[in-house]
């Protein structure tokens, strides 16, 4: 008897609806940041603001923080607008070094 497996592949991850728990929808997620020793997905990159993909900032959310919802066929996260607002972000165009400090400033933004 074969058992389901609970993995998704990133194609299908990447471009998921990302939903606040009043249903509000924040974004979608652009990109998986994975760490390369573990192979553990650390953060999904979520498009956030702009207009038809022109001026959006991708934020980085600790890949803990996110819950998938079947029902609302996305993921969960517990924030609002207001918090996505202050957080660590970047453009498109200038992808940081996810090295120990910028990890270390996503982590403590989000209380991790």
């Amino acid at each position: 008897m074969a058992i389901a497996a609970n993995v998704i592949s990133s194609d299908r991850v990447e471009g998921t609806s990302v939903y606040n728990s009043a249903g509000d929808k924040l974004g979608t997620i652009d990109d998986l940041m994975i760490d390369k020793v573990s192979g553990q997905v650390r953060y999904a990159v979520m498009e956030f603001g702009g207009f038809l993909g022109i001026g959006t900032d991708r934020y980085p959310i600790p890949w803990s923080m996110l819950k998938y919802d079947t029902a609302q066929e996305g993921y969960m996260v517990p924030l609002e607008k207001a918090t996505l607002e202050g957080a660590p972000r970047y453009a498109d165009s200038s992808i940081p070094d996810y090295d120990e400090g910028y990890t270390s400033s996503i982590n403590k933004y989000y209380g991790l």
